[in-house]
């Protein structure tokens, strides 16, 4: 396992010599680009592709929602917090693609007694069987907590310790490895001993080989000094044969990636991803035609969309080889800065993307909402 710990002066030069230009796959010309150069398409003021899950009141603040779909299509989960990383338990079921949503679901009394931005995920054993497991940042024994569903989500086990220590996030993306024979997590924690920075993120790495029941050891796979990469996003490349890591950054706000050729054994050295993708905790989709959709909190300088909810369109070769990509999309504006984000991105059958994320939406006394924004790259390429 490579532990990819870099003294700052390197990481400097690292992040840019990336910004230097060269050639990009897909025949595009790499960076350095700006912002403007990227169109952008405007989609925020369109309410008709709004969906409100869970409204906000002047009291009530809806936080950080992830969402999963069920292989029928139509049905999907949404899981978030009360306040800002606050505690857990809130979900709803959707049977409609997300156009209508159920009241509360009922969940055991002590999912509320663990917090901190709960992702969802329906994760495949090795013998093929797949279960629905909720996975939170922090419960009382300071580790992260998961909870599972043996019936696709019609009943759940309370919240428990997968003891792996004490984490900042819960895990922010699984994919399966090797077959299927092992499901690779990746999260951020606080650096171990930590003396020198303040609320530290290094990313780590954990494998399962039952399906998400139980966990390996965290394994350091992004350590960089002066840098604090975080909430990890993996893609797998269009043939299979490589995984990308998108990295949120808190200190340069740039963010990053980095790659991995042996499923994760070991990875590259981070660098930092074309203008029009720094941003923070990203979530990426395949379309139907092979480009990909990711959609995040905007935190590049100078971007007019900056602290909004937005989504990029471009190919993975546009990532690897430091291009633009072909746009972005103003998917919702924030009325509260950059307190928005950590998003669900579902890709239903019709090929209508769900995007999904807490933010204040409109302007006003109400506190966050959560909001899904639907829309389809054939309605919208041509306004690229």
């Amino acid at each position: 396992m490579r532990h990819n710990s870099l003294p700052f002066f390197l990481i400097s030069l690292l992040i840019f010599s990336c910004h230097q230009p060269g050639k990009g796959t897909d025949g595009e010309a790499a960076g350095p680009f700006t912002i403007d150069s990227i169109p952008l398409i405007d989609l925020s003021a369109d309410t008709g592709r709004q969906v409100v899950v869970a409204r906000g009141t002047e009291d009530i603040y809806q936080g950080h929602p992830t969402t999963v779909l069920l292989p029928d299509g139509k049905t999907m989960y949404c899981v978030w917090t009360y306040n800002h990383g606050g505690p857990c338990g809130p979900m709803k079921r959707s049977v409609d693609g997300g156009l209508t949503w159920s009241p509360l679901l009922d969940v055991p009394e002590n999912w509320s007694s663990v917090r901190n931005c709960p992702t969802i995920y329906r994760l495949p054993d090795p013998q093929g069987r797949y279960r629905l497991f909720v996975f939170a940042g922090e419960g009382p024994d300071g580790s992260m907590y998961q909870a599972v569903s043996e019936d696709e989500g019609s009943t759940w086990s309370p919240m428990e310790s997968n003891h792996l220590g004490p984490s900042v996030m819960p895990f922010c993306t699984i994919t399966p490895v090797h077959g299927g024979k092992k499901l690779l997590a990746m999260t951020n924690i606080r650096r171990p001993g930590e003396q020198t920075e303040k609320r530290s993120n290094i990313v780590v790495q954990s494998f399962s080989e039952d399906g998400g029941f139980t966990w390996s050891p965290y394994e350091t796979v992004a350590d960089l000094p002066g840098l604090k990469p975080c909430e990890p996003e993996l893609i797998r490349s269009p043939d299979g044969k490589q995984l990308l890591c998108l990295l949120r950054e808190n200190a340069k706000r740039i963010a990053l990636y980095m790659t991995s050729d042996d499923e994760g054994r070991t990875w590259s050295e981070p660098k930092s991803l074309p203008a029009g993708l720094h941003g923070d905790r990203h979530k990426a989709r395949y379309a139907p035609d092979g480009r990909l959709v990711i959609v995040f909190r905007d935190t590049e300088k100078g971007s007019p969309t900056r602290d909004h909810f937005v989504a990029w369109v471009g190919s993975y070769g546009n990532i690897v080889g430091q291009g633009k990509g072909q746009y972005r999309v103003k998917l919702l504006h924030s009325y509260k800065g950059a307190d928005c984000g950590y998003p669900g991105l579902e890709l239903l059958p019709d090929g209508t993307f769900v995007a999904t994320t807490y933010i204040k939406y409109r302007p006003g006394p109400e506190k966050n909402s959560v909001v899904s924004v639907r829309f389809k790259l054939s309605e919208i390429d041509p306004k690229g």
